[in-house]
């Protein structure tokens, strides 16, 4: 009788580098203080350093996609990662909040290929029949980051210093680049004679542009939530920032497990059907919040396990919607997909955040009704595919 299928050991270093380039993006938060008084600016203007990072990384992930087309990816994912690397571990040899921006800049430009590269060579790397599985251990690197990496990364800059907190981040960059050199299988890349409207033109069409409108949606639902959380569990339950602490951790793991079952249940059922079920589950999770809303004070074994299967149904979408770009824009455009398909992400989170702030203006008992009824359209919307889209495409 066999065993498990272990997964590839190519795979390790994939998830390693979402690991890296997702903790380098969120570990500032921890440290945003000791930064402000090193370099004599504000807390606003150190928070700046996040809010640059996002906005260079979701702005020039699809720009790079293109530029790097005819680049072999396993070429252009050791050059990033190297990049990535040299701007955290030179923090600690600049002085000043502009050569800080400046290292803040190019780490961003860096992983905006890290992140799109390697999901896509998680996804086409993949048989088939493991694609959904292969994309989710990428993404558990995302979840891993903000459960694992960020209280990590706070907790070294408490002891060493806030510049160890990046030559930490650099360091993670720097053993994924070892790792993927020795690990990384080198496909060999036939003469590729596209021009800019061939790399473009997997891209320009309805369905991919539906799968963009639901990963804007539902991340928008799901930021809606998330960012406030602390707002709306204080008023739901009286929760404690101790208490908040133990609750997001139990939420982290829930969020591990939606997305190693989500990959499972692709392989199994379609992304399709994945997508919907966890849209359902997340709505359903959302409303039954707002229900208690109403009957506050909520107990905290009746909103656990409700933060639990949030975050597991919150992190069981990413990769059914990879799924479905993939099977989409064609292997050949896998890069320019995840690199679209993660701008998308960010847009998503853009909107989330105006979303949820005009819904706790009003009360926060609305948030997770916003959060909800955002999903609920993206589910709806759903329905715009006419083909099943669980049936990958094969494009030259």
């Amino acid at each position: 009788m066999r065993g498990p299928r272990l997964p590839p050991l190519w795979l390790l270093p994939l998830v390693l580098a979402a690991f890296a380039v997702q903790t380098d993006d969120f570990v500032i938060i921890g440290v945003l203080p000791a930064i402000a008084s090193a370099v004599t600016v504000s807390e606003t203007a150190a928070g700046q350093l996040v809010t640059v990072y996002s906005l260079v990384y979701a702005l020039t992930a699809p720009l790079w996609a293109v530029l790097f087309a005819r680049v072999p990816r396993r070429r252009a994912l050791l050059g990033a990662l190297a990049v990535f690397a040299a701007a955290n571990v030179a923090v600690p040899l600049v002085n000043g909040y502009p050569a800080l921006m400046a290292l803040r800049v190019i780490a961003a430009l860096a992983a905006a290929v890290v992140l799109p590269t390697s999901l896509a060579l998680a996804g086409t790397l993949a048989p088939p029949e493991r694609r959904g599985r292969h994309l989710a251990a990428v993404m558990t690197g995302l979840t891993g980051a903000v459960l694992l990496g960020v209280p990590l990364g706070t907790w070294i800059g408490a002891l060493w210093g806030w510049e160890a907190t990046f030559v930490f981040c650099g360091f993670l960059g720097l053993t994924a680049l070892v790792l993927a050199s020795r690990t990384l299988p080198s496909v060999v890349v036939e003469e590729d004679d596209r021009t800019l409207t061939d790399l473009v033109r997997p891209l320009v069409d309805r369905t991919v542009a539906v799968v963009l409108a639901v990963t804007v949606l539902t991340v928008a639902g799901n930021l809606a939530f998330q960012t406030y959380v602390a707002v709306v569990l204080s008023g739901l339950s009286g929760v404690t920032p101790v208490v908040l602490g133990v609750l997001l951790v139990c939420s982290g793991v829930g969020g591990l497990l939606g997305a190693q079952a989500s990959g499972y249940l692709v392989d199994r059922i379609g992304a399709l059907r994945t997508l919907r079920c966890s849209v359902v589950l997340f709505a359903l999770t959302m409303s039954a919040l707002a229900l208690l809303w109403l009957a506050r004070p909520a107990p905290l074994w009746a909103v656990t396990p409700l933060l639990v299967a949030w975050s597991a149904a919150a992190w069981a979408v990413p990769p059914s919607l990879q799924t479905l770009m993939l099977d989409r824009a064609g292997t050949h455009a896998a890069s320019q997909a995840m690199a679209v398909h993660s701008g998308s992400v960010y847009v998503g989170a853009a909107l989330g955040g105006v979303l949820g702030g005009a819904a706790v203006a009003a009360s926060p008992g609305l948030v997770p009704v916003v959060a909800a009824t955002a999903a609920g359209v993206g589910l709806l919307l759903s329905s715009a595919f006419t083909r099943s889209p669980d049936r990958v495409v094969h494009r030259r």
